[in-house]
């Protein structure tokens, strides 16, 4: 029962998000005073690009990790 109330609270959290501006608050006031915010959205785009590089490494270290130790051996 508790397993499906967890199941049931993340697919929640999933499906209803909220967009989030990924700005400090420097870069959001210089980024609102522009007209057309094409600048914003590329700031945007930038910081969630350089924020997905770590994890992508993280999760490349985790797979050969788990590669070299949980492997089968074949003789």
């Amino acid at each position: 029962m508790l397993k499906n109330k967890g199941f049931i609270l993340l697919i929640l959290f999933l499906i209803i998000s909220i967009p989030v501006d990924a700005q400090c608050a420097m870069c959001r006031a210089v980024l609102e005073n522009e007209e057309g915010h094409s600048a914003a959205e590329g700031i945007n785009n930038g910081i969630v690009y350089l924020m997905s590089i770590p994890y992508i490494l993280v999760a490349g270290i985790g797979v050969i990790v788990y590669m070299k130790f949980f492997r089968t051996k074949k003789s």
